[in-house]
């Protein structure tokens, strides 16, 4: 059972390292992959820690290989995608733990670290070690954005234990609250980002306005996200005084 459970791992890591490489170029700037966050977000809470690491460094490598990505496919991946799964394990099962372990690990961690790698061997010059930070913040919450709703609603209606039993990995239940819910209203945002740019390239749309409606989405989201929380915190508060 131990050996059918490792085979299925492997093959649903060959999977997210494929489809990682084939949909990391959307919307990459150099400091900012989105999409990559977000399967090292999936595959930690899959698949557990190492595997993510594992998964982060090959797509990491092939992207250098077949893309001529510089290092940053590497510092920007390995550090998020491990503590991604660390922080999901030791929260037991808290998914937004898990999108909280990339975002300090490759949004702080990594990006520290990618300026020596970029200054003194890429030979990148007037970089400063908060060069990438903001930039690579930016891409873990839109990534980790569409992470969170994908995993929440695999967790909500029971698929994600169920996936995680099968692969052999520990399960935990992470049921729905009003700060979940709240959280997902935000992570709506991230996706609202990533439509109104997809849309910007496609139809080849220019202009300030359109790059302020894709920022602008992120902060729509979490203000209606925090009217939600007061709203439910105050209706709850209310509803036990009477």
């Amino acid at each position: 059972m131990k050996t059918n459970n490792k085979l299925i791992k492997m093959v649903v890591l060959a999977m997210l390292v494929a489809l990682g490489v084939v949909i990391s170029p959307i919307l990459r700037v150099e400091g900012m992959c989105p999409m990559a966050h977000l399967i090292n977000i999936v595959c930690a809470v899959l698949l557990g820690p190492w595997y993510s690491l594992l998964c982060a460094a090959l797509i990491g490598i092939l992207r250098m290989v077949f893309m001529g990505i510089p290092p940053l496919a590497l510092t920007g991946a390995v550090f998020g995608a491990f503590l991604s799964g660390v922080f999901y394990r030791l929260s037991k099962g808290k998914i937004l733990f898990a999108v909280l372990g990339e975002v300090i690990g490759t949004g702080i961690i990594g990006a520290l670290v990618s300026y020596p790698v970029m200054r003194f061997l890429w030979g990148r010059e007037g970089l400063g070690w908060m060069f990438y930070i903001p930039s690579f913040i930016a891409g873990t919450l839109i990534g980790g954005s569409i992470a969170y709703i994908f995993l929440r609603k695999l967790a909500d209606n029971g698929m994600l234990e169920k996936i995680q039993t099968s692969l052999g990995t520990p399960a935990y239940e992470d049921t729905g609250s009003t700060l979940t819910t709240a959280v997902t209203i935000a992570a709506l945002g991230g996706i609202a980002f990533i439509v109104i740019e997809v849309l910007m390239k496609i139809f080849s749309l220019t202009g300030q306005i359109w790059s302020y409606a894709a920022f602008g989405s992120l902060g729509v989201f979490a203000v209606i996200a925090l009217i939600y929380l007061a709203v439910k915190k105050l209706g709850g508060e209310g509803a036990v005084g009477k």
